[in-house]
């Protein structure tokens, strides 16, 4: 029953990505195309073991993020990323972790977990304990 609210939850969501337009809808359709074309590049080779693609398993609360503070043109354009293993690896949020991007920004959505989990990196989402310290 859960898992058919969350599929549910999700068939809402893709509706509503491709109805989107506007600042958020662009920008979001930008991303999609950037990570298309970063997929299509050769795998790294060693000492690389493990890459992690937020965009691909934590979509729905970086969607959120973008949908909420994307919304129309600023005076300031803040950009940067938290690649860390508790930073946008968790939450799909760029330069966050974990609490503060549930609880502050008040970002929701579920993160899948994503292939080729490293076991000692486990991907929690939005429930990670461990905050990021750079």
């Amino acid at each position: 029953e859960e898992e058919e609210k969350e599929e549910d939850e999700d068939d809402e969501e893709d509706e509503d990505e491709e109805e989107e337009s506007g600042v958020a809808g662009r920008f979001l359709q930008l991303e999609r195309e950037q990570s298309a074309e970063l997929r299509a590049l050769p795998p790294f080779g060693e000492p690389v073991s493990h890459v992690y693609r937020p965009l691909d398993y934590a979509w729905r609360p970086h969607c959120h993020f973008v949908r909420r503070f994307c919304r129309g043109p600023k005076r300031v354009l803040f950009l940067g990323m938290n690649p860390g293993p508790f930073g946008m690896a968790q939450t799909g949020v760029p330069f966050g972790e974990a609490w503060h991007v549930r609880e502050w920004l008040r970002v929701k959505g579920r993160v899948r977990k994503p292939p080729g989990e490293h076991p000692k990196r486990p991907v929690l989402g939005l429930s990670c304990p461990r905050r990021e310290v750079s």
